[in-house]
């Protein structure tokens, strides 16, 4: 290892070093001898923050424990999100009780906020059904100064109780927010809605609505649509439309603060009650849109309610309509039906919300737009056409698919057997500063043998070991077979062995 060692070290020169390695223990080498290089130097939270996420996304587990106790020991100052980048990272290696002994022993460390660790444990705790113990936690740690918001974290228990049929408990959890000097946002409400109406409990539903006007609603935001909506949806679908019609007027006057002459009263003779719900549903949605003032916001918040919901068709007339009145759709909106018609296995269609409806909306993609469209088509075993995607991709200006994106399309064309292509997405990885796992390079490597590509599987073999990445033992049964089946290629194949036999031996 030679490095070019500046004549003064600053934290920030030795992030930047320890970034431009390739091997995560090389890394950690520079970052261990630059103090004993440079006498007056120390490293402070940035550089270990840095370090620890090298460690953290390479798989790196012990060495990211001694790093970060290390950085306790000094105690330097700390921002909290070092803090989450270990704890997701022990999420991902499976050790969860890691994560909370870590979690528990941060009055150890020189950091006076814990509220995003808090925040992100809860959530990892709710997604593993852990749900007593997410509980456990909140109330052992809820009331300490560290953390400064418990909101999301409540919102958190209020969707895993709702999503078991406890709405009754998310009610009291709600409730309780008070005496937490908590206030509720508009998440919170729209968790609990959901919960209650799928529950029936629509007279507490109703009551939940009403405490919007006076807290959350008072400047009629438009957002506050989507709320409203899951109400009066459920009030049609359980048979009580003179209800709901009821409750949108008070809707259009106290909680979006509509026009007098944008409170007519909606004409139901078109439709045969109890025969037409869907049809008094639309009718609804349409009035509440347009009656509080038609904005971007609302035509916004309503169209990706209802592509979150599946519902293209209803979606899609809102979009139209947006369009007609003279508002532009931004990427969040394309991005909610691209996501709804890869939901239903229509990725033909969420292309074309890309490279035709966008176009003709002027409205430039994002890297969050792409990445779920290649994700769609790998899962539809079109992953040839979400390489030539990616490619469209990387053409426009600042678009760079993330790490996970190209890992699902080297995933899909090596499923394919497009093994040649996936050898060039991880090569644009590496030149894009996307390192692969372990599992990435396993993919491709077995892939390439299984198709005589033996040298080209022994470049990535001998690259995934400049990484320090171990391979797993079928990836080397998979280069022995290969070799063994095809003696030509033997004199190739031992050279790669010589190198690789001097890279680990080094």
């Amino acid at each position: 290892m030679s490095i070019r060692w500046p004549r003064l070290l600053s934290p920030t020169n030795l992030s930047q070093i320890i970034r431009m390695q390739k091997n995560p223990l090389t890394a950690l080498k520079i970052f261990s001898e630059a103090q004993s290089k440079y006498p007056n130097y120390r490293h402070n939270g940035p550089v270990y923050a840095t370090m620890i996420g090298i460690l953290g996304s390479s798989g790196r587990i012990t060495e990211m424990k001694e790093v970060i106790n290390q950085m306790k020991n000094d105690s330097c100052e700390c921002k909290d999100s070092v803090f989450v980048a270990a704890i997701k990272t022990y999420a991902r290696a499976g050790l969860l009780d890691e994560a909370v002994s870590l979690f528990k022993n941060l009055s150890q460390f020189n950091c006076v906020n814990w509220t995003q660790s808090f925040n992100t444990l809860v959530e990892i705790m709710v997604e593993e059904s852990k749900l007593e113990d997410a509980c456990r936690l909140f109330v052992e740690h809820c009331c300490g100064w560290e953390v400064s918001s418990r909101v999301r974290s409540l919102n958190l228990l209020m969707l895993a109780l709702c999503q078991k049929g406890r709405s009754d408990i998310a009610l009291h959890v709600f409730q309780e927010m008070d005496y937490q000097s908590c206030n509720p946002d508009r998440e919170s409400y729209r968790i609990l809605m959901r919960g209650l109406c799928e529950d029936r409990r629509l007279n507490e539903a109703a009551h939940l609505l009403y405490s919007m006007f006076w807290r959350i609603s008072q400047k009629g935001c438009a957002e506050d649509i989507v709320i409203y909506r899951i109400l009066l949806d459920a009030l049609c679908d359980n048979g009580k439309i003179e209800e709901a019609v009821e409750i949108l007027g008070k809707i259009l006057r106290k909680g979006l603060k509509a026009p007098k002459k944008f409170r007519h009263q909606l004409d139901l003779s078109q439709y045969t009650y109890g025969e037409d719900t869907e049809g008094i549903k639309r009718l609804i949605n349409e009035a509440l849109v347009r009656g509080g003032n038609p904005s971007l916001a609302s035509y916004s918040a309503m169209a990706i309610d209802l592509y979150n919901e599946n519902k293209i068709v209803e979606a899609d007339a809102v979009l139209n309509e947006m369009q007609d009145r003279g508002f532009r759709p931004t990427s969040v909106v394309y991005g909610a039906k691209a996501a709804a018609l890869c939901k239903e296995r229509k990725v033909v269609e969420a292309v074309e919300v890309i490279e035709k409806e966008m176009v003709r909306a002027n409205c430039v993609p994002t890297v969050k737009l792409f990445s779920i469209v290649v994700r769609g088509l790998c899962h539809e075993k079109q992953s040839v056409l979400a390489f030539e995607f990616l490619k469209k991709m990387e053409k426009q200006v600042g678009c760079v698919a993330d790490k996970e994106t190209y890992s699902v399309l080297v995933d899909g064309l090596c499923s394919e057997s497009g093994f040649l292509e996936a050898s060039r997405v991880l090569q644009e990885m590496l030149i894009k500063s996307r390192l692969p796992c372990a599992e990435t390079y396993s993919k491709v490597i077995r892939g390439l043998c299984s198709v005589g590509r033996q040298y080209d599987a022994g470049m990535w073999l001998e690259e995934m070991i400049s990484q320090a990445i171990l391979p797993d033992y079928t990836v080397w049964n998979s280069l022995v077979a290969s070799v063994c089946c095809d003696i030509a290629n033997i004199e190739a194949c031992s050279e790669v062995y010589n190198r690789l036999k001097s890279t680990t031996s080094m």
